[in-house]
């Protein structure tokens, strides 16, 4: 960003994140949520996870994520926030940059809550192309 000569300048991050206000109000939805108390390692994965650890792991948090009251609300300061690591809402760090994409582009996806069965989902485009499952 260049500004007139005479100005003060500096310099902005190269991302720069818009994250909620810092009131409790804006906090305190986190007071009644399922993963309070829950092992915060289930919702964050170590690194190099793959395969079926890592699909346990995440069937496991989104166990927790499906009886949680605050489930939407949490969703959505993840996206608010572009948090980019764990599971947050029922969501992986994945699904959730699928639905940004959609909410930047004016869309709702075909399906936005995770399933009951197997704690899984796919979230589709306009176009029916699959772009993430997990099960």
């Amino acid at each position: 960003m260049r500004l007139p000569t005479g100005e003060r300048t500096t310099r902005l991050p190269a991302l720069a994140v818009r994250l909620p206000s810092p009131s409790a109000e804006s906090w305190d939805w986190q007071l009644s949520a399922a993963c309070r108390d829950a092992d915060p390692t289930v919702f964050f994965h170590p690194d190099n996870e793959r395969g079926e650890p890592r699909a346990s792991r995440v069937r496991a948090a989104k166990r927790i994520c499906l009886r949680c009251p605050v489930r939407a609300r949490c969703l959505n300061y993840a996206l608010e926030a572009y948090e980019r690591h764990g599971i947050w809402g029922g969501y992986t760090e994945e699904e959730r940059r699928t639905l940004q994409r959609m909410r930047d582009m004016g869309r709702s996806p075909d399906s936005s809550s995770p399933g009951s069965d197997d704690c899984g989902r796919t979230l589709r485009s306009s176009a029916g192309r699959a772009h993430n499952t997990i099960q």
